[in-house]
């Protein structure tokens, strides 16, 4: 059989390792970094920099487009394309400040993003950031996707989205008290429906426990139940109609595991009370698509596979949806005005 029939190269991986090794450096993105953009875990990312061959393709890719190295039609990936330009934007701001500023969550932190999928009206700039202030939840003092009021840290428009980065202390001229990880929110919204948010880790911040210790068994119940709730008010704002709900693509990306157990820490009233092995990965993805219509309803029920799937790199099993609801109850009693 002839060898090259058709005209087509034959694929020199090689190559191409090294060139997405080159345009990697050249951006001055971090080996966790590029990772984070591709939504990979960072082995899969050093066993690619090594040029084993045993990842699947679409990890592969993902790689690859990062660096601008696939060829693909306009349009396609949208989601990830608005994430790699939300991530982008937060290396932007951050750069400047040194490596083990909190603000640059050196001890990891996790990521949510999430877009509605249906027919969605089309809102101006100015009526989507109303929208935005208007279904912040009320369960927890510091929620996802909190709207501050303050100029210096208020979001602001930026290349056809909301963004809000709410600066350190001495940044954009901030008087902020606190300045550790937990507090150091970026996020951005397009009215297309497409959101991204990041944040660091609350263990992080306490003198109990060094950082990058500890993951809270409940924290990620009520943060990700809070993004599903945002993500619901949300849909149910820019509906274009009452016939069929949009869709909620959600995805959680927690990262700075290794070196963590799971632990009991922020509510000793949970019934949650497992404290599992050291994380067996330093990331955990997890996703769900999930109607927008009933959200508050069935919340436990769209979290029990997201927090047994979170547990199990702990090495936690048999997690019972009852426990999680239990806490989910939690969330949705609690009031903070």
């Amino acid at each position: 059989m002839p060898e090259n029939p058709r005209g087509i190269a034959r694929l020199n991986w090689r190559a191409l390792v090294d060139e997405t090794l080159r345009r990697r450096k050249a951006e001055k993105l971090t080996q966790r970094e590029h990772a984070a953009l591709a939504n990979i875990s960072i082995p899969t990312m050093a066993a690619f920099e090594r040029g084993e061959t045993t990842l699947t393709l679409s990890k592969a890719l993902d790689i690859l487009r990062v660096v601008g190295l696939v060829d693909e039609a306009a349009g396609e990936g949208a989601q990830e394309a608005f994430v790699r330009e939300a991530f982008a934007r937060w290396r932007s701001l951050t750069a400047p400040l040194p490596q083990d500023t909190p603000a640059r969550f050196p001890h990891g932190c996790y990521r949510f993003d999430y877009c509605l999928e249906g027919e969605l009206k089309t809102p101006d700039l100015a009526a989507f950031e109303l929208m935005l202030r208007k279904v912040v939840n009320p369960h927890t003092i510091w929620p996802v996707f909190w709207v501050p009021n303050q100029p210096e840290i208020a979001p602001r428009e930026v290349d056809g989205a909301i963004e809000c980065w709410v600066a350190l202390k001495g940044q954009r001229g901030t008087e902020r008290h606190s300045d550790d990880a937990a507090h150091s929110d970026f996020w951005r919204a397009a009215p297309s429906g497409r959101l991204f948010f990041m944040r660091g880790y609350t263990e992080d911040s306490q003198e109990t426990f060094p950082p990058g210790t500890i993951l809270d068994t409940i924290l990620p119940i009520w943060r990700m139940g809070e993004a599903l709730l945002h993500a619901e008010k949300l849909a149910s704002l820019m509906r274009q109609n009452d016939r069929a709900a949009p869709a909620i693509r959600f995805r959680a990306l927690y990262s700075g595991l290794s070196g963590r157990i799971l632990r009991a820490w922020a509510n000793p009233l949970t019934d949650i009370l497992v404290e599992g092995h050291t994380a067996r990965s330093d990331e955990a993805l997890l996703e769900t698509v999930i109607p927008a219509d009933g959200v508050t309803a069935r919340l436990a029920e769209h979290l029990f596979p997201l927090v047994s799937s979170l547990y199990e790199r702990f090495g936690i099993v048999g997690l019972s949806e009852n426990r999680v609801k239990a806490d989910v109850d939690r969330l949705l009693k609690s009031r903070t005005g």
